[in-house]
């Protein structure tokens, strides 16, 4: 108490005077009506702007919440769509067909939305640590998108976290093709730049153009197929004649990663131990 005693009777002339400067004031803008217009125009406009600053900031954290959830939406419809793109391909076979089973409306792809909490881009082998482990279902070698195109593969795993090989890593090796063509490349990064890479192992008899999509062959449990990856800027220069290789730029941009998709293949374990029992 006499600590606060001491420093109002050492600053008793500022308290004294803001005391008059207030009294002042509310005299000026009371008895003069230009004053008092002037005050509450200013007043406005100092309110106005605090509120939409306000505004701002709790609208950017609005924002978050509106993005996972259209992310939640985004994911749900990929999975529908792959599931009738799926059943229309099994309705084709069985329209052209002689001998195909009964067709089952069965959802072989799911989503699972993680964060992404740590990701690198301008080191020779790149990873992406993701806020989603076993817990939440997450295995190795699971595919992992995003809503513009591929983004790795799950490499490891524990309960809470998980860490993803980027397809800007030059171990690893991408199935794909060029759309609307059935003829297979292998996609990877050379290291030169986050924004591009190479599509290997083209036969000669590859067509493709200059702005061509490069999607997902299917060829591999981890990816759905013709999922965007990439489009072809040029021809790239190299020794091997007997077949193309492809500089494309990446659709995704890796610099702003944020959310991604890990992808559930309900046949993934049945094609592994398949492909397993094939290797002994």
């Amino acid at each position: 108490m006499r600590t606060l005693l001491n420093f109002l009777v050492k600053h008793r002339a500022w308290f004294l005077f803001i005391f008059y400067a207030v009294i002042s004031l509310g005299l000026l803008f009371k008895n003069n009506p230009y004053q008092r217009h002037v005050y509450l125009t200013s007043a406005s406009h100092v309110t106005g702007s605090v509120y939409k600053l306000s505004n701002s900031v709790t609208g950017y954290f609005n924002l978050r919440a509106i993005n996972d959830d259209l992310q939640r939406q985004n994911a749900e419809l990929s999975s529908e769509l792959l599931a009738l793109r799926d059943q229309v391909d099994k309705l084709t076979l069985k329209v052209y067909g002689d001998s195909v089973p009964a067709i089952e409306p069965v959802r072989k792809y799911d989503f699972i939305l993680a964060k992404v909490i740590n990701n690198s881009i301008s080191r020779p082998h790149n990873y992406i640590t993701i806020d989603k482990g076993s817990l939440d279902g997450v295995r190795p070698e699971m595919g992992v998108i995003d809503q513009n195109g591929v983004i790795g593969v799950v490499e490891i795993v524990n309960d809470r976290f998980a860490r993803i090989i980027s397809l800007l890593n030059p171990d690893f090796r991408l199935s794909c093709k060029v759309k609307g063509n059935d003829i297979i490349g292998s996609l990877v990064w050379d290291g030169k730049d986050s924004r591009t890479a190479l599509v290997e192992e083209l036969p000669k008899h590859t067509v493709f153009a200059p702005g061509d999509t490069i999607v997902t062959s299917g060829f591999s449990a981890m990816f759905p197929p013709d999922i965007p990856v990439a489009t072809v800027i040029e021809r790239a220069t190299t020794n091997d004649d007997n077949f193309y290789t492809l500089r494309v730029r990446l659709l995704t941009e890796f610099a702003q990663l944020s959310t991604v998709r890990i992808v559930v293949n309900s046949d993934l374990n049945d094609i592994k131990e398949i492909e397993a029992n094939m290797k002994q």
